[in-house]
């Protein structure tokens, strides 16, 4: 099998040749294998990169030390004016009412959407297969997929009821990878897509970019194959437009999308409260925050800069500027608005940001350790050393693009729980199943249920749970028939669906189990 000339031209043109190297070891397979991985490289795509990043690889950024790059954004930083943001805790009873109104109203006309960043593998949770099939432990056994699905249904029902109608319907997107989407395809199809129509769930698969090395060649995964590397959740935008997702979203006549990441166990999905929100500021760009639980916690701080908004990651801000409060007087922290991969846009924004944008997304350079073939030809699974980087775009770098930007601060223990790590203290399946439990405690506590005293402190141990499904309640409405009741640990309410289980419909029956003993409940 011989080398088509015109492939060879194409490598020689990008300094690339050197992927050509092991060709008389392969065989026929093999070639082909290969030769299918270098017609799918964008090889100028790849060139232009590099260029963009390239300075950054061998000295500090810009040609500074992290010193002067902290005086720099330091001297620039500014807070997010008053009159752009809002929060749960400071609005009114009234004005929540208001957005959340407004917010199903919109979802009841069939305007809004769900984009779920799906893209990662669980690696860092010692598995091999997408984080939303993820089981934390609760008692029903729920996937983070699961739980997120049944709230689109419990959501696209309370729009129903609202206003009386039987159309609300919240298309799910989900951006995969090329390692996370025929897998999840699978558990859908096999899970019956959760009660949701087939048809409003739209998977769609992001770009990859070869790893490179510190000189830009692009790095052999084995002999025959080229290493991949998903191009970050912000990749989002050049597959919103090369997989035909936002003419799907215009078809539909949808107006706004909710983007979010699937590790939030904890995440509202197409939030009313926040929708409405945006609304009344007429925002085509905004994004969920919460507080920081300290002011050198490593989360990135959405601020201006420059007159843009962007998010600035802890580690460019000096810890002086970190621990600036707004006045004297407050320890409220003056850049106190931590990032939380929760983002509302408008479609008309996106399509602007995909037509005219895109390819002004900067590259952020991502230094790891990268199983490849060496110098030597040898096959290295678990390099000892930083030996490549990955190029990634991340979802919030539209931000500076926004003509109409806006901020909603919901609070961390009823809206972020993220699950990254196997083990630890911090952002487990233990943590985040004591958090969603925990959270189900405070709305039977607000519905006026006779719990245990110091029922908190006893959440999470031995058969000591408490889970609330999704279908009962999106965020702690309609608990009313537990008030007065008395109910003890182990608590579990799930809705009876045998009889209804392949539709949007939420049935009205519900089971309770309170200390393992159902009880039948109608609810209305």
């Amino acid at each position: 099998m011989e080398i088509d000339s015109a492939v060879r031209e194409r490598l020689t043109n990008a300094n690339q040749t050197h992927l050509l190297a092991y060709w008389s070891e392969l065989n026929d397979e093999q070639r082909r294998t290969l030769l299918r991985d270098i017609n799918e490289v964008d090889f100028n795509r790849v060139q232009q990169a590099y260029d963009a990043i390239k300075h950054e690889l061998f000295s500090e950024p810009n040609g500074h030390t992290k010193n002067e790059i902290s005086d720099t954004i330091d001297d620039i930083m500014e807070p997010i004016p008053d009159h752009m943001a809002g929060s749960i805790n400071e609005a009114s009873p009234e004005q929540l009412d208001n957005y959340r109104e407004n917010g199903l109203k919109a979802i009841s006309e069939g305007q809004v959407c769900v984009l779920l960043l799906a893209g990662g593998q669980g690696t860092r949770l010692g598995v091999d297969y997408p984080k939303g099939m993820y089981n934390v432990g609760l008692p029903s056994g729920k996937s983070l997929y699961q739980i997120q699905a049944e709230r689109i249904r419990r959501l696209e029902h309370l729009a129903n009821e609202q206003f009386n109608t039987d159309s609300a319907t919240i298309t799910w997107f989900i951006l995969t990878s090329e390692h996370t989407q025929e897998q999840t395809e699978k558990y859908f199809r096999s899970h019956k897509y959760f009660g949701l129509k087939r048809e409003n769930i739209i998977l769609f698969e992001q770009h990859t970019l070869p790893a490179l090395n510190f000189q830009g060649k692009i790095l052999l995964e084995e002999k025959h194959r080229l290493t991949k590397a998903a191009d970050g959740n912000g990749g989002l935008y050049r597959a919103l437009r090369t997989r035909g997702v936002l003419e799907k979203m215009a078809e539909r006549h949808i107006k706004y999308v909710h983007v979010y990441g699937v590790d939030n166990i904890l995440v509202r999905l197409a939030d009313p409260v926040f929708i409405g929100f945006c609304l009344e500021k007429n925002a085509d760009c905004a994004a969920k925050v919460v507080k920081k639980t300290v002011p050198t916690e490593a989360v990135g701080v959405i601020c201006k800069v420059g007159g843009r908004f962007q998010v600035v990651e802890y580690s460019e801000i000096s810890e002086e500027t970190a621990r600036r409060t707004k006045s004297e007087s407050s320890d409220e922290l003056l850049y106190n608005a931590g990032n939380i991969c929760n983002h509302f846009f408008t479609l008309d924004f996106l399509q602007d940001v995909c037509q005219k944008h895109e390819n002004e997304l900067r590259y952020h350079v991502a230094k790891k350790k990268i199983p490849s073939v060496d110098n030597h030809g040898n096959h290295v699974s678990k390099p000892t050393e930083i030996n490549g980087i990955k190029l990634e775009k991340f979802v919030f770098d539209v931000f500076p693009f926004s003509k109409t930007f806006a901020v909603w601060e919901v609070r961390r223990e009823d809206e972020f729980s993220p699950l990254k790590n196997e083990s630890g203290a911090k952002d487990t399946a233990a943590t985040c199943r004591r958090d969603l439990m925990l959270q189900h405690v405070r709305w039977l506590q607000q519905a006026g249920a006779d719990l245990p005293n110091d029922i908190e402190k006893h959440i999470d141990t031995t058969g000591k749970t408490c889970e609330i499904s999704p279908l009962v309640s999106y965020a702690g409405e309609d608990l009313e028939f537990a008030n007065g009741r008395k109910l003890d640990l182990p608590i579990f309410f799930e809705l009876n669906t045998s009889k209804n289980n392949t539709n949007n419909s939420v049935p009205r029956n519900l089971t309770v189990v309170n200390g393992c003993t159902p009880i039948p409940i109608q609810t209305n």
